[in-house]
């Protein structure tokens, strides 16, 4: 099943990278020559946001996408991903042989 994330760019670990960070092996071998990103879902909160979700005891959610695009890092996307076994890890439709969506922010 399919969804869409919007979000603001974390983190952009590039296929050539992948080996220099500390990924479990179960996403290593899922980004396999791909792009690994960590994306703050919902955009970038504004200071309100912030304060209202430390007073709430909700944490601003961050998640992890494998993509064949690269990102940088503060740029908006939007992506149509379908979960994994692993929990808060997406993979894009591309990926999978289908079109993804992306804005530029």
């Amino acid at each position: 099943m399919t969804e869409t994330i919007r979000g603001d760019v974390l983190h952009d670990i590039p296929p050539d990278e992948l080996d220099d960070e500390d990924l479990s092996p179960e996403l290593r071998a899922l980004a396999d020559s791909r792009h690994v990103l960590v994306i703050r879902k919902g955009g970038h909160p504004s200071m309100l946001d912030l304060v209202w979700a430390f007073v709430r005891r909700d944490p601003i959610e961050a998640v992890t996408v494998v993509t064949d695009r690269p990102a940088e890092e503060d740029e908006e996307v939007t992506l149509t991903v379908e979960g994994t076994d692993m929990p808060g890890v997406y993979v894009t439709a591309d990926a999978h042989g289908e079109k993804e969506s992306a804005d530029g922010g």
